[in-house]
Parts: C-alpha cells; sequence; structure tokens
C-alpha cells in the first residue's frame, strides 16, 4: 500500500477508490475504520469479511454503523460488525465530535440526555448535534440505538444469557422493546441468532471475544501492570490480568450497584478474552469499554508504529495503558509521586483495605473507594497510610472536584480544561497531570516532561528540553513515553544499559526500576 493510501488509516475522509482497495485485499489496518454497505444484499460488513467481495459498484462505504443501518443496510452475520475494533481518540475530524462519540460507546445516553452530553463536553446541544452529524452522517440518537442493537446481538450469538436479561444489559428497558426494534432495523426476531446449543439459561459467568487490531506485545502489557498492581484490586497470574470491579447505575428503585471480579487473558492474535460474573450483565457495556480502553485495544497501531519507527526503541505493539477508572488514576499517579514503585503499591494496598468495599463473596478482595468516601476523608486518614499531607489533600480535593463534576476524568473529556483543573489543585504539577491525561483521559499526545527515566532516556537535561525534543513524536508522544519506560524496565532487570537518545554516555540502570511512574 503507498504512503498515500497509508494516511487513509484512521482517518474519516472514506475516499471509495481506498477503501475499496482494503474491501477487496482483506487489509486488517482498516477494520473499525468504516464498513460497507452492499446495495444487492441490503446487509453491511466489515472490510474483512470473507464473503466474495462485492462489485464495486454495488458498495457504499460508512463510518459507523449507524449510518449504514440509517441507510437501510442490516449486519452481517458472518463477519459480525458488532465485533469490529473501535476508532481511536484522534482519528475523527472534529476533536468535540468524536469525544461525544467516546461517551456515547461508553453508554452516556442510556442514564442521561444530549444536553447533558453537551454540556460535558463544554458546547451548546444545538452546535453539538450539527458538529455530529457533520463529522458522522447520523444523529448522536442514532449511533446510541445503534450500539444497543449491536450490544445484543452480541449477547444474543455468543452468550446463554435470557433474551430479558439480555435487553435490560443493552439498555432497552423491556424485551418487548428489543424485539420490536430486532423486526424494524434487522428484519428478524432476536431469537433467530440463538444457536442451537444456547437456551436461554443463566451461567454463572460469561466469556466474550474483545477484538484489537494486531500488532499488541500482550507480555508488556501484563508486565507494565503486573508492576503496578494493588494486592486485594488485581492480579497479574498465568498469564491472566484479574481485577475486581463495582460499578453504579441509576435505575427506578434508585442508585444500584453492581460488583464483581473479572479477567483478561490473550486468546489468539487480534483475541483477548474476558471472562465476568453475571453479577455484572446489567453493566455489560461499561465493562466492555473500560476493557477496551486499559488495553488500547482501538490504538490505530499501523499509524503509531509508522510514525515512531527509527525515533525510539525497537518495540512493536506495546500500547499506552490506560485506566479503571479516572478517579483510580488520579489517586495512583498523586501517590506515585517521587516515591519508589514498590513504596507506592504498598500504600495503595493499605488504602484499598481500609477504605474500599469488600467484594462479595471473596474474601480479601476489595473495590477501588469511590470518590464520594475520600472526598469524605480527613487528611488525617490518609498521612497514617503513609501520604505527606501535601499529597493526602490532593487527593481529597481530586476526590471533591469528581464527586461534584468539576473534574472528568474519562476518554471524551475535554484535556486541555480538565488537566488545568487538576494543576489548580495544590500538590499536583505538569507530571501528574500529563501522566493523567495519558492514561485516563486516553490523549495518545500526552507527554511528562519532567519524568527523570524519559529525560535520561532522551539525554535531556530539563523538562523544556525534554518536552521541545518530543515533538517529533507529536501527535502519538505517549506511545514514545510507553516505549522508553519500557526499555528502561528490561535494561533494569537484565543488566544491560540503554543509552540516551543522541547521548554518549550510558545511564546506570540500577536505581530506573525505582524511578518509573506508579
Amino acid at each position: 500500500m503507498s504512503e498515500h493510501q497509508t494516511r487513509y488509516i484512521g482517518r474519516m475522509n472514506l475516499a471509495p477508490d481506498i477503501c475499496y482497495q482494503a474491501l477487496a485485499s482483506r487489509d486488517r489496518r482498516f477494520d473499525g475504520q468504516f464498513v460497507v454497505g452492499v446495495t444487492s444484499t441490503g446487509i453491511y460488513c466489515r472490510p474483512i469479511c470473507r464473503v466474495r467481495c462485492p462489485k464495486p459498484d454495488h458498495c457504499r462505504f460508512f463510518s459507523h454503523p449507524a449510518a449504514a443501518e440509517q441507510a437501510g443496510f442490516r449486519p452481517c452475520l458472518r463477519c459480525r460488525p458488532e465485533l469490529a475494533p473501535g476508532l481511536a481518540m484522534m482519528d475523527a475530524r472534529d476533536q468535540l465530535a468524536q469525544a461525544a462519540m467516546v461517551m456515547i460507546d461508553n453508554g452516556f445516553l442510556d442514564h442521561d440526555g444530549s444536553d447533558a452530553l453537551a454540556r460535558r463536553i463544554g458546547i451548546s446541544e444545538r452546535h453539538l448535534r450539527r458538529l455530529f452529524r457533520a463529522t458522522f452522517g447520523v444523529t448522536m440518537f442514532d449511533v446510541a440505538r445503534t450500539r444497543r442493537l449491536l450490544l445484543a446481538k452480541r449477547l444474543l450469538t455468543d452468550t446463554s444469557l435470557p433474551v430479558s436479561e439480555i435487553a435490560l444489559a443493552a439498555g432497552f428497558g423491556s424485551q418487548r422493546r428489543l424485539n420490536a426494534l430486532f423486526q424494524t432495523h434487522y428484519r428478524m426476531s432476536p431469537g433467530r441468532l440463538r444457536r442451537g446449543e444456547r437456551g436461554g439459561t443463566a451461567d454463572s459467568s460469561i466469556t466474550l471475544a474483545m477484538v484489537y487490531q494486531p500488532p499488541l506485545d500482550w507480555t508488556a502489557m501484563l508486565d507494565f501492570l503486573a508492576l503496578r498492581q494493588v494486592e486485594g484490586l488485581e492480579q497479574v497470574e498465568a498469564g491472566c490480568w484479574q481485577r475486581s470491579l463495582m460499578i453504579e447505575r441509576d435505575s427506578a428503585s434508585g442508585r444500584t450497584r453492581h460488583s464483581g471480579w473479572i479477567s483478561v487473558a490473550h486468546m489468539a492474535p487480534g483475541q483477548l478474552a474476558l471472562t465476568l460474573p453475571v453479577t455484572l450483565v446489567p453493566v455489560m457495556g461499561e465493562v466492555l469499554n473500560m476493557v477496551r480502553h486499559l488495553f488500547d485495544l482501538d490504538a490505530p497501531m499501523a499509524l503509531v508504529e509508522a510514525h515512531l519507527k527509527g525515533l525510539v526503541p525497537a518495540s512493536t505493539g506495546i500500547r499506552v495503558p490506560g485506566a479503571v477508572t479516572g478517579f483510580e488514576m488520579a489517586v495512583r499517579a498523586i501517590v506515585g509521586q517521587q516515591i519508589t514503585t514498590a513504596r507506592a503499591r504498598r500504600v495503595l494496598t493499605e488504602l484499598v483495605a481500609r477504605l474500599g468495599e469488600p467484594l462479595a463473596g471473596q474474601p480479601g478482595r476489595y473495590v477501588f473507594p469511590p470518590p464520594a468516601v475520600l472526598a469524605a476523608q480527613p487528611p488525617e486518614a490518609l498521612i497514617t497510610l503513609g501520604l505527606l499531607r501535601i499529597r493526602a489533600e490532593a487527593i481529597i480535593a481530586v476526590a471533591k472536584a469528581m464527586d461534584s463534576g468539576a473534574l472528568v476524568l474519562s476518554p471524551g473529556a475535554p484535556v486541555a480544561e480538565n488537566m488545568a483543573g487538576l494543576q489548580e489543585i495544590r500538590g499536583i504539577g505538569d507530571w501528574t497531570a500529563q501522566y493523567v491525561a495519558m492514561r485516563a483521559l486516553a490523549w495518545p499526545d500526552a507527554f511528562p516532561a519532567g519524568d527523570l527515566v524519559l529525560k535520561r532516556a532522551m539525554g535531556c537535561r530539563s523538562d523544556r528540553e525534554a518536552a521541545a525534543r518530543s515533538a517529533v513524536w507529536s501527535p502519538w508522544r505517549a506511545y514514545a513515553a510507553i516505549r522508553l519506560w519500557h526499555a528502561a524496565s528490561l535494561a533494569a532487570h537484565s543488566n544491560h544499559v540503554i543509552l540516551p537518545l543522541g547521548a554518549p554516555e550510558a545511564i546506570e540502570p540500577a536505581s530506573l526500576s525505582e524511578e518509573l511512574p506508579s
């Protein structure tokens, strides 16, 4: 594929000749970037679909499944568009519209309206509707409805959950509503997707495939998470990441909590396996999106690898680990300021054991305390964990800001506004704000220039010099940072040294493992 063609990967510009060539060659780099509607069949497919390639005159290309469904196409039962990886944060023409898309994919419109979504992004509802339609060709409501339909389709195909539970998990409110929309949009009943052996009885847990575009260095991802695992909250062993979760949701009876212990393992190139208990089925959409964010499954790796080639130590498939919640990530970043990773883990383990809620039926396991719990603590309660007063007060301030909605640390939230809000809190500087933006806000151009390991690896003496030299990696500076940290970690544990980029002297690796961010 030519350089001109490669530039279209991850972009909303659907040049028909480029899209058709990707379809004809089943180019996996385009999976999740567009779908193709086939006019002769009325079906839309992923570009990697294994059916015979249709004629060019029979193809219509859409940037999102919702646009294909609005045009009258229904999803292919063979390639299953609901399994395709999503678009990364920097792929859309308009960042505000893309931010809204991310939040809709995370289920925002399942519990709030478009006016609340516009306020969260910081613009008027009318302006957001106009931007969204111009960028994606469909309304926000169309996308939310398609998201629910595709999630239901996936659960009907891959699980034995009763249809009534699937209707609730997908956000339809009732099985009757699910049946009606399936007939209207897919011209079939939900039961048609049930495989012969699935009788609709509930199991204690379910396992779903999580699709991504290779490459993914699974070992490097697990090593990163294992180095930072908090006892009682998460566990990495035998190639598997495990974790406690608690998600709250508003319901007719009030605020309800859904909790459980999940696990993620690598199935095969291009697929992870997520196993979760049925207690988390009502918040299935949130769990799926959290896992995609944590493991950076929607990263446009073709673009990242091509841009960073030759600019950072050779490494393929290393992605930026995300966060389970933005609040937890902020707390971890503050705790880890200027102390070793091992020390930060001990403090966080004690914090979770003291203030976290025990996980039902799982002795010795806890959920991370939500903002409201830490916001109510006096500084002394956190100081006794081994924190300096300034850090204890910073954590409480972040908790109060997030509990009130003044801070929003999640993918799709305004980056500059929330980074500025973080730095207004005493005890939080640029390093912490950049690190939180990198992992909680999923901002691929974040770069903590004040990080000691990064400055050493770059051969820089000052934060300003490191920030200036990192410009060559933009807009993927977060990926450059994670690669440099990975190289430093390998060096520290293998008696090797790493050479600063552009500097002649070697770095003494003995201390590097103690200086990596928590």
